[in-house]
């Protein structure tokens, strides 16, 4: 029988379990958005994930949406995100980074020359709001992205997943999920358009395509993932078929020779039941994949232990629990306490609530 704790191959990455940690923004990069010091730290010491996949590092200065997040387009972010690779394959653990447009999910104030946000149609995001540096505002007014805009941006995908693979990195996971660019593309709600990336499933997958086109050309597909949250309405991106929609990106996905798809099971940090999503649908989806297949969103030792062991899901990706426990995979394995989060430090700020949380040996001792 199949365990959480077992080695596996996520396409040419070999893990050596199957517990995974999410990406998880913290906003503590520099003034030149990039890793620090601490960073290095940070992810050091949750090297024993099976996989880490970064925060959601933006591919652009246009991609980002909230303050000091990271970016992956510059030579110094390039030469920041190298330290924290070397440090996490010194510990002995894998590391991809996930590339990140926001779209629609930014202020005015987080772009250069204080640009409106670009998304697939003027539609705002109402009632979500990001951090600006100096307090949480709503996010402003996008404009519609006129179509020769769109090459570029996956141009910017390309270059961001080259400067990847510079820094070290031993894979990619493109950003599908949560409402950001993609996503709003996939999706209905936010996509409006009435060109050749709106309307059908076949139009609203059109940049998906472009961009895992454009990843791929860049770097093995068996070392590229894609997040996806079809029943997730997150950021205020919603579709009016999530099922529908959730079936044709799978089947679109698959036969791609990627490393895995990591899907976002119902809303996101929410009911897994959001969007009528079932069990029984999650297992029709799993089985149209040919890959492998990694579970996110609510998971405890015993459905992470339970869905590894029947076949579900070949990972699990945890999030909020890897904050605060940076041996996670050791307490899952020992069934040992939980240090608990403090959601006081979880965005912004230095290393407390960084890299200052307890092992479990160190307890011990």
């Amino acid at each position: 029988m199949t365990s959480l704790f077992d080695p596996t191959t996520l396409g040419a990455i070999d893990v050596a379990n199957r517990v995974v940690m999410a990406p998880l923004t913290r906003n503590r990069a520099t003034e030149d958005d990039a890793p620090m010091e601490m960073h290095v730290d940070y992810y050091r010491q949750r090297a024993s994930a099976g996989l880490i996949i970064t925060e959601a590092t933006q591919i652009s200065p246009e991609g980002k949406g909230y303050a000091w997040t990271p970016g992956i387009h510059s030579d110094v972010q390039v030469e920041r995100w190298k330290a924290v690779t070397d440090a996490v394959h010194a510990a002995g653990g894998k590391i991809v980074l996930q590339l990140w447009h926001v779209g629609r999910i930014s202020h005015t104030s987080l772009q250069a020359d204080g640009k409106d946000p670009v998304a697939p149609s003027a539609v705002q995001a109402e009632g979500v709001q990001t951090f600006d540096g100096e307090k949480m505002v709503q996010v402003s007014a996008p404009r519609a992205l006129e179509a020769p805009e769109i090459q570029r941006i996956v141009g910017d995908f390309r270059k961001a997943t080259l400067n990847a693979k510079a820094a070290g990195f031993d894979g990619v996971e493109v950003h599908a999920a949560n409402g950001y660019l993609i996503d709003q593309f996939l999706k209905d709600g936010p996509n409006r358009r009435a060109d050749a990336y709106g309307g059908s499933f076949e139009n609203r997958v059109k940049l998906l395509g472009e961009v895992l086109d454009a990843v791929i050309g860049a770097w093995d597909p068996a070392r590229v993932g894609v997040r996806i949250s079809p029943f997730s309405a997150a950021n205020a991106a919603e579709d009016s078929r999530p099922k529908a929609l959730a079936e044709f990106v799978v089947d679109y996905l698959a036969g791609r020779g990627l490393a895995y798809l990591h899907m976002v099971e119902g809303q996101t940090g929410g009911p897994r039941d959001a969007a009528g999503l079932t069990p029984e649908i999650l297992t029709d989806l799993r089985a149209r994949f040919d890959g492998a297949w990694m579970g996110n969103n609510g998971y405890d030792r015993d459905l992470a232990m339970a869905q590894v062991e029947d076949g579900a899901v070949d990972a699990v990706a945890f999030g909020r629990p890897f904050i605060a426990n940076p041996d996670l995979v050791l307490r899952l394995r020992e069934g040992a306490h939980m240090n608990e989060g403090n959601p006081e430090t979880y965005y912004g700020g230095g290393r407390d609530g960084f890299t200052d949380y307890p092992f479990l040996r160190d307890e011990a001792a």
